[in-house]
């Protein structure tokens, strides 16, 4: 596997959620050229286009210019393979989490096997919702001051960003023989050599979707009362990091228990 610096920042996208202050747009695409990432999906902006975004860019208009604007978020992920969220909430069921530095190193391993990987960053006056959160195979935190853990949108985008580069900078040193940095997150990342491509999160969405009316349909599932089964089974479809196939399989499954289902009550 070759290496190449820009090709790896290539498949990173930096996803801006709901932003409110449209001249955080502009200071998150500063913030990115300074490390070199270059891709930005904003999800349904309050503000946008915007000259002050323009102005607070100083220099790295050409990152808004290129910058894709969505009405959703499912829109903004569906053809990633990776998600990565950066909060600082509290859950109710926790969430695969690792400091910056360390999710740096899983996302650029993710992005030298050509994965597509999204970081989202919430809105400014709440972040990102527990549905939107959920939706994330890993989330970041960046330790701050427990007193005041509050960042600007466009300094956590220059941490992360930063921690990005100091990565790929790490492997640049390491050499041509040396093409794993060191992790402890024990999600397990697809090589190279996996017999089938890994599933895009549009795909894994419409599995969830698929999954929840099958649980629905043979009464395993009550709508009324869900409790926590949908996100307790997100998040252990998350780390199984399904390929198509294997997601196929699952989804034939499903249907097949449909089918079932259809028969016994006709």
């Amino acid at each position: 596997m070759s290496f190449d610096a820009s090709s790896i920042f290539s498949q990173i996208v930096i996803v801006m959620v709901y932003t409110e202050n449209a001249g955080n747009i502009g200071s998150v695409a500063r913030a990115m050229k300074t490390m070199g990432l270059s891709q930005l999906v904003l999800v349904s902006p309050k503000r946008y286009p915007d000259p002050f975004a323009e102005w607070m860019a100083s220099g790295a208009q050409d990152i808004l210019c290129n910058a894709k604007v969505v009405d959703s978020l499912d829109d903004a992920i569906a053809g990633c393979h990776f998600v990565v969220a950066t909060s600082a909430r509290v859950r109710r069921i926790p969430w695969p989490l690792v400091e910056a530095e360390r999710g740096a190193a899983i996302i650029v391993q993710e992005a030298m096997q050509h994965h597509k990987v999204a970081i989202l960053m919430g809105p400014e006056s709440q972040g990102l919702s527990n549905e939107d959160l959920q939706r994330c195979h890993l989330h970041l935190s960046i330790p701050a001051n427990t007193e005041y853990p509050v960042l600007n949108v466009a300094m956590a985008v220059q941490i992360v960003s930063y921690e990005l580069r100091k990565a790929v900078l790490s492997i640049e040193r390491q050499g041509a023989g040396s093409r794993q940095l060191e992790s402890d997150f024990s999600m397990p990342i697809l090589n190279a050599q996996w017999d089938a491509p890994l599933a895009t999160q549009g795909e894994f969405e419409d599995f969830i979707k698929h999954y929840e009316q099958a649980l629905t349909e043979i009464g395993f599932l009550d709508p009324q009362n869900p409790r926590q089964l949908m996100a307790r089974s997100r998040r252990f479809f998350s780390r199984a990091r399904m390929d198509k196939q294997e997601l196929n399989i699952l989804r034939g499954v499903l249907s097949q228990m449909q089918l079932t289902q259809k028969k016994i009550l006709d």
